[in-house]
């Protein structure tokens, strides 16, 4: 017996006894997804810059499960990422002044506004192109693609806004994979939502110390 069978024998009655879902239903792909997407996320949440190798773990995982499971706008959209983590990495390394580690912050009103005026054709496109490629939900699936990709980039640019994004693109995924089936990912990314409500919260706090430090640092002065 091959060792994958028997990883297999191991883990189906895990699968049935946590989830009920069966033995078929819940991949090693979902649950390797499961496992990198939780931690990726968390350590988004802290603000640590490894979120963007155990991201790109992640990537890989999904792209197998989606595009098993016909979403191939999500598919893509992994390899998206995998380029979108590198230049993230390289961001919050040197993306700061003098190449020094990029703060955290705020993107401005007129890139969130354009990024919005971006969203709306992206979206009405995919649909159009996804329709024709027969993926079970055309619309939703380019929806969170361009709301994913959008909060994707203001995270590598350290953009607190980015959870906003994150959010409203959870939202949507949650229902869309438990309607696919797709059991253990959409639990994943109620998990997500939770860390995102977490991380907006706690981005928040460390921007508050951060105007907090740089005000008495001036009264100092």
């Amino acid at each position: 017996m091959a060792v994958s069978d028997v990883l297999g024998e191991i883990v189906a009655p895990l699968n049935t006894v946590l989830f009920g879902f069966g033995r078929d239903a819940v991949t090693w792909a979902e649950l390797l997804g499961f496992a990198t997407g939780a931690a990726c996320v968390w350590l988004t949440v802290r603000a640590r810059i490894a979120n963007f190798p155990v991201g790109i773990a992640n990537n890989l995982f999904f792209l197998v499960l989606f595009w098993s499971a016909q979403l191939y706008a999500d598919a893509l959209l992994q390899v998206v990422y995998l380029l979108l983590a590198a230049v993230g990495w390289w961001t919050w390394l040197r993306g700061g002044e003098r190449r020094s580690p990029r703060s955290m912050g705020h993107a401005s009103a007129r890139t969130i506004a354009v990024l919005l005026l971006l969203a709306v054709p992206a979206t009405w496109g995919l649909t159009v192109v996804l329709a024709r490629a027969h993926d079970i939900a055309p619309f939703w699936d380019a929806l969170t693609t361009t709301l994913s990709l959008i909060a994707q980039w203001l995270l590598n640019t350290k953009s607190y806004e980015n959870w906003y994004f994150w959010i409203a693109a959870d939202v949507v995924y949650i229902p869309l994979y438990f309607a696919k089936a797709l059991y253990l990912t959409g639990i994943v990314y109620v998990l997500f939502l939770t860390m995102c409500l977490l991380g907006l919260r706690g981005w928040q706090r460390r921007l508050a110390a951060g105007r907090s430090a740089a005000a008495t640092g001036l009264v100092r002065a």
